[in-house]
């Protein structure tokens, strides 16, 4: 049973940061198709910390396996794998895209900063309910 349940986070948090980097990748990808490089490396850096904290809330308001911190150390991390795998490695077969400050690693922090921040407030509001019950 314990095999099962470590299963069932491991595919909750990983299922959240993907639809998080799809969200995210796919902004990237439509921007670059609307708007010059650089507006579309902004809009991608201010998109992907909005579409973290709303992925976050429904991981932390429904499974929570994770502590803020970890939580957010994996979906940066994630993203960056899938950068990596996916972007660099199999699309533009290039590593390119780790060069760019705005392109991947301020998205990346700030995916880091947004998702520990959507942890902490959940996990201080969950706290001051419990406390008021």
């Amino acid at each position: 049973m314990a095999r099962k349940t470590l299963a069932w986070k491991i595919l909750a948090i990983l299922c959240h940061a993907m639809i998080g980097w799809v969200a995210y990748a796919t902004t990237m990808w439509g921007a670059m198709r609307l708007v010059p490089r650089t507006a579309a490396l902004i809009i991608h850096a201010v998109s992907a910390p909005i579409f973290f904290a709303l992925v976050s809330w429904n991981y932390f308001t429904r499974f929570h396996f994770t502590s803020a911190v970890q939580t957010a150390a994996f979906f940066a991390l994630a993203v960056v794998a899938l950068d990596f795998f996916l972007v660099a490695l199999l699309m533009h077969r290039s590593l390119a895209i780790f060069a760019s400050l705005l392109g991947t690693w301020i998205p990346c922090v700030l995916i880091f900063a947004s998702t520990f921040l959507t942890g902490r407030w959940w996990e201080a509001s969950t706290e001051q309910n419990a406390d008021n019950s």
